[in-house]
């Protein structure tokens, strides 16, 4: 009997939905760090922001493990338990008493969000060949969905329930949103055809139904000291634009409410609008870039890099349409490299290589959250002027200009895997 096709669109489509929940608990926080800092009582609001910093850090620390089981299990139930673990997490964290039971809950949160990355972005890479960038562009929506819904909701939510429940405001929009991620690992589990996840050694030539798993012999990840030494150069140089990216996020919100005086509804309103346009640009760059990578991540990031100097700058009613162009821009570069990265290396490594970049590029990128928090805090009375924030601005759009180094060390890497013949 002939198995049914598998429908790839449709899987690719549901991808999404998995897509925006993690990314969307790892912004959910961004409007609530003052309220957070009231509600546990803590003295300065560097230790609000390093729950996004341990939560996102303990994201990047176990993916090369995870890539390494995106290659060998079934990528489908990885993906599911992934998000169970990281909504129990976020739930779990809306309970928490005091800063130490938050930092268990964020940790957990963290390693059930390090299972989407290396298993989705090789599933698709692989279902996908030859139209990488579009189809990890299109997957990218969910990103976009989960950036624009999480600060937004939860500060809307937060707010209106700050005359209620005080300080403790914030607790509410991040149960409901755990709770929410977990109705979507059932659905995704419920729906999505399990023959899509199959590792590599069972998917060549066998992937439609029918047929035996091929026996494989394992290979290494990089044959030669030198394509390792260039990998890690392009993780390490674009986790200068991670680190901007994230200290973006989290030194707007500061910033908004200190400088520009916003409340937790629109500081949420404010971040979510560097994601929104990223639904469109996403896809849209993403797919263009199928017939010339390294010319469109130079030009987007370029551009993001200039905005985001600007933006303290430009006068309070331009806030949103400045931070909507720089997402624009900045975040269409990710589908972008990513795909560069897959089509650089065989499907049998990929889990593990896009793993490994995130492993890098999270451990160093993230650090952002706690280190704006804590700059904020060292400006001390010149944190209510938005001029004390220029040289901050300035240096994470410099960040961005030194990521593009990484071009050098991915065309290096393209050059020897003709080379080795990989």
């Amino acid at each position: 009997m002939i198995a049914p096709t598998l429908n790839k669109p449709r899987l690719l489509w549901l991808t999404i939905i998995l897509h925006a929940f993690t990314h969307l608990y790892q912004v959910a926080l961004m409007p609530l760090y003052l309220l957070i800092q009231r509600d546990f009582g803590l003295k300065s609001v560097g230790h609000a922001t390093l729950l996004l910093t341990v939560m996102m850090v303990s994201t990047a620390l176990p993916s090369y493990i995870i890539g390494g089981l995106a290659d060998r299990m079934n990528r489908k139930h990885l993906l599911v338990f992934g998000l169970v673990v990281n909504g129990l997490g976020i739930a779990g964290l809306s309970f928490a008493p005091n800063l130490a039971w938050a930092l268990v809950a964020v940790i957990v949160a963290g390693f059930g969000g390090s299972f989407y990355h290396p298993a989705a972005t090789a599933m698709i890479a692989n279902l996908f060949a030859g139209s990488t960038g579009k189809a990890l562009g299109i997957a990218g929506i969910g990103a976009s969905v989960g950036f624009f819904a999480g600060p937004i909701y939860s500060g809307w939510r937060a707010d209106s329930l700050e005359p209620i429940m005080g300080a403790s405001a914030w607790r509410r929009p991040i149960l409901e949103l755990g709770l929410l991620g977990l109705i979507a690992a059932g659905l995704f589990a419920w729906v999505a055809d399990s023959r899509a996840g199959l590792p590599p050694d069972h998917s060549s030539g066998n992937l439609e139904g029918g047929g035996r798993p091929d026996a494989r012999p394992s290979v290494r990840v990089f044959p030669t000291l030198t394509l390792w030494l260039l990998f890690f150069g392009y993780s390490i140089a674009f986790s200068f634009r991670d680190f901007a990216g994230s200290g973006l996020g989290s030194l707007s919100s500061l910033f908004l409410q200190k400088a520009r005086g916003f409340d937790p509804k629109w500081t949420g309103i404010a971040l979510s609008s560097i994601f929104l346009t990223s639904a469109i640009s996403n896809p849209l760059f993403g797919r263009m870039s199928d017939r010339g990578r390294k010319r469109w991540v130079c030009g987007v990031l370029l551009a993001a890099a200039a905005l985001m100097a600007m933006f303290p700058h430009v006068p309070r009613q331009w806030t949103l349409p400045v931070l909507a162009i720089c997402g624009f821009f900045f975040m269409s570069s990710y589908p972008m490299t990513e795909a560069a990265l897959m089509d650089s290396v065989s499907d049998r490594v990929r889990g593990r290589v896009f793993g490994l970049f995130v492993m890098v590029g999270g451990m160093l990128g993230n650090l952002s959250h706690w280190v704006m928090g804590a700059k904020v805090r060292t400006l001390g009375e010149a944190a209510s002027i938005p001029s004390a924030y220029y040289p901050v601005y300035a240096a994470l759009g410099l960040g961005i200009c030194i990521s593009l180094l990484g071009l050098v060390c991915l065309h290096g890497m393209q050059v020897r895997r003709q080379e080795v013949g990989r």
